[in-house]
């Protein structure tokens, strides 16, 4: 090797560096896209279950997809849920209700709800903290199977926290719901409208599943921005 071979090697070595550098940093732009939960067409990256009929077992079609929809009928209590877990991340799901309604629905009001950070066995229902979609009550926390959060001071174990503002469009409109999840932080957005927050979430990562609860209830968008 001469020396003018030698006189090159330390460039040679720092554009190495700066090109290790910038492939280093091109995952972490990406990292911030949205993510469509629902891809309109199937439920790949879901699972359904059934107390009943257990996993991936719908013979009677509780949950279709057409149209562009995710289609709940409502008639027996269960879920769809990601296959994979989450956290630290902005949520986006649109939904309306149906015309069909059973038992214990038949004469109360629609019910439906996002459960966030599900953990442990599949079950009716899962250790998670929820968002509530309920005719006149979209936005209020639900606290499942031990879960805990802090509103306004006052930090609640399991439970329901009411919202602050109601927000949701008539029954049979398109209705935009945001959850929030920032670290133990949590934020319930309903059409635009903040109307509950709370922090010290005692669960802060897991499965996101939408219930079956008794309501026919449509989805067209369930999508996923990480914030970091």
């Amino acid at each position: 090797m001469n020396r003018s071979t030698l006189r090159w090697l330390p460039l040679v070595g720092i554009v190495a560096m700066a090109a290790g550098l910038v492939g280093i940093a091109r995952p972490t732009t990406a990292a911030t896209e949205t993510v469509a939960l629902f891809n309109g067409r199937n439920l790949d990256g879901f699972y359904t279950f059934l107390p009943s009929k257990g996993k991936n077992s719908d013979p009677e079609g509780i949950f279709t997809v057409h149209d562009g929809m995710i289609h709940i009928l409502g008639k027996e209590f269960g879920y769809i849920c990601t296959e994979k877990e989450y956290e630290n991340y902005h949520l986006t799901v649109e939904f309306k209700w149906g015309e069909r309604r059973w038992p214990p629905r038949a004469t109360a009001k629609r019910d439906s709800g996002i459960l966030m950070h599900c953990v442990g066995p599949d079950k009716v229902w899962m250790k998670s903290i929820e968002c509530q979609i309920q005719e006149g009550d979209t936005g209020d926390f639900w606290l499942v199977d031990g879960t805990s959060i802090t509103c306004d001071g006052k930090m609640q174990t399991n439970g329901r926290i009411v919202k602050k503002k109601d927000a949701e469009k008539p029954t049979g409109e398109w209705n935009t719901v945001e959850v929030v999840c920032d670290g133990d932080k949590i934020k319930h957005i309903v059409n635009g409208v903040l109307v509950n927050e709370g922090t010290g979430a005692s669960v802060t990562r897991g499965k996101i599943l939408l219930q079956s609860e008794g309501a026919e209830v449509f989805y067209r968008k369930v999508e996923l921005k990480p914030l970091r």
